[in-house]
């Protein structure tokens, strides 16, 4: 039989990402010959497939177990399921590291497991390697709900702008992972093991109108939304719920809580627009908490917050 040789559109493209220097960029590139690139996650016949990749030097802080990495890698693709509105089913990982440690690959595991038991989805194995740091990938699969999945590109101006939880557990996790005492990097690790909004995604979806997860921090995600619907957003600083441990870091600089809860991303928290009448519904059905915290706007006005352009700025990968 001839083999199937690669869509050369595909090739051409390999070697335009070759030149782009973060993760948004190639994903825009990427986008124009897969079809299914863009969200937070893929949905073929009504199963959502999501992958992610992440390292030691980049990802896992010194003093990060590696019961809390199981836990966070496993949980990022989970994230990403909650975001399309789906039902987590199971996730699997890649475990890669220089030297295979008593117990460490244990308390890998019981992270995954213990996180994928937290969504009602299953942890149902992956692969081992050795690599010249500490790496996973994890890949995550769901269904799609009843009401089927949310994207990114449906917000209407007059929506409102709602979030789950609370914003800057990871910033201030990172923070006191630098102090180096033992209790600073054990509230460290509890900080960074997030419990992934599948139950609130479920509840958003037939609800919300546009939906993502805030890896890459609440004022990346409001960009990528305003670009994917063509709208603009209009933040309201002061209704953030911002997460308690931000306090105990920033030391009453307002700007800096700010700074961490808007800017530093990795807090898997889902960003969504609602038409107005769903909002109390909602809020009463999401069990992490759901918070209004502005409105969708005309595309011309921007991405503002308190009036101001709220800078594109938050974590991106790829990016030294």
């Amino acid at each position: 039989m001839t083999p199937r040789l690669p869509d050369r559109s595909l090739i051409n493209r390999s070697d335009t990402i070759r030149r782009i220097v973060n993760e948004r960029d190639a994903l825009r590139a990427l986008a124009v010959d897969l079809p299914h690139a863009g969200d937070d996650a893929a949905v073929v016949d009504g199963t959502v497939i999501t992958t992610d990749m992440l390292h030691e030097r980049t990802d896992f802080p010194a003093g990060t177990t590696r019961y809390t990495a199981g836990w966070r890698a496993v949980g990022a693709s989970l994230s990403d399921v909650a975001a399309m509105g789906a039902a987590a089913t199971a996730a699997v990982a890649v475990y890669a590291d220089v030297t295979f440690e008593e117990g460490d690959l244990d308390r890998f595991v019981a992270g995954a497991v213990d996180v994928c038991e937290a969504v009602d989805a299953e942890y149902v194995g992956g692969d081992l390697d050795t690599h010249e740091e500490f790496t996973t990938a994890s890949t995550a699969v769901g269904d799609a709900a009843d009401a089927g999945v949310v994207t990114r590109s449906g917000a209407r101006p007059g929506d409102a702008l709602c979030v789950t939880g609370e914003w800057g557990r990871s910033a201030a996790a990172l923070r006191l992972f630098k102090r180096e005492t033992d209790e600073a990097v054990e509230r460290a690790n509890d900080l960074f093991r997030f419990t992934p909004r599948v139950a609130d995604g479920l509840a958003l979806a037939g609800r919300a109108t546009a939906m993502m997860d805030s890896s890459d921090g609440l004022a990346r995600s409001l960009h990528q939304l305003a670009e994917a619907s063509e709208v603009g957003f209009e933040l309201d600083r002061d209704r953030l719920p911002v997460h308690p441990a931000v306090d105990a870091v920033a030391e009453g600089d307002e700007a800096e809580r700010f700074e961490l809860a808007a800017h530093f991303g990795e807090d898997f928290e889902l960003v969504c627009a609602l038409p107005e009448e769903a909002v109390e519904p909602a809020r009463e059905a999401c069990p992490g908490g759901l918070t209004r915290v502005g409105s969708v706007v005309d595309a011309a006005d921007g991405v503002t917050a308190d009036g101001d352009a709220l800078p594109d700025r938050g974590y991106t990968h790829g990016e030294a």
